[in-house]
């Protein structure tokens, strides 16, 4: 079935996305912003089930933001917003969570904290989680599988496989940026 081909509907309930951009209201509490996960199954005034408030609540419990849900969203740090839209998207209840570049604006701490949560989640869940990133080094210690965009070509494997097989040696002119299979690091030249 095409993409196209599914209502809008339908689709919110299949596929759940966080992007980079900030959200319109800071002035919305964490826990109604993750309640807005719950659109798509709430009928047109919004009014949530006690389904919906278990979601919710589960979402929260997940992302571990329970200390956070009462803030406003100006309140939060950037990281802290990150979770919160986390778990948004997990109160939507999709089978699939889709983010762009989840890891943006982070320090390297917050950056490996959002990805092994995101990693736990997966498991917990059996979601598929899907994500861009730049963060190439982080992404290889805690993803299951990735997918590499080339020019021309594009590889998806496990890390451990895709490093045997090199495909990290060519994603940089090779006399400015290395990568060394047995650290999984790439070095400067």
């Amino acid at each position: 079935m095409l993409l196209e081909s599914y209502k809008t509907e339908l689709l919110a309930s299949k596929i759940s996305v966080v992007l980079t951009e900030k959200i319109a209201s800071k002035n919305l509490t964490a826990l109604e912003v993750i309640a807005l996960g719950r659109q798509p199954y709430t009928n047109w005034i919004g009014t949530l089930t006690t389904t919906d408030k278990q979601k919710i609540t589960e979402a929260i419990s997940l992302v571990q933001i329970e200390e956070l849900q009462h803030k406003k969203c100006y309140e939060l740090s950037d990281g802290q917003l990150q979770k919160v839209m986390i778990a948004r998207a997990l109160a939507q209840d999709t089978s699939i969570i889709l983010l762009d570049e989840p890891t943006s604006h982070l320090d390297l701490y917050h950056k490996a904290t959002i990805l092994k949560l995101l990693k736990n989640i997966a498991h917990k869940t059996k979601k598929t989680i899907l994500f861009t990133t730049h963060e190439i080094e982080v992404a290889l210690q805690l993803c299951d599988k990735i997918l590499i965009l080339d020019k021309n070509t594009s590889h998806f494997n496990t890390p451990a496989a895709l490093i045997a097989a090199k495909k990290f040696d060519a994603l940089f002119p090779k006399d400015t940026i290395t990568f060394n299979p047995e650290s999984g690091s790439f070095k400067v030249v």
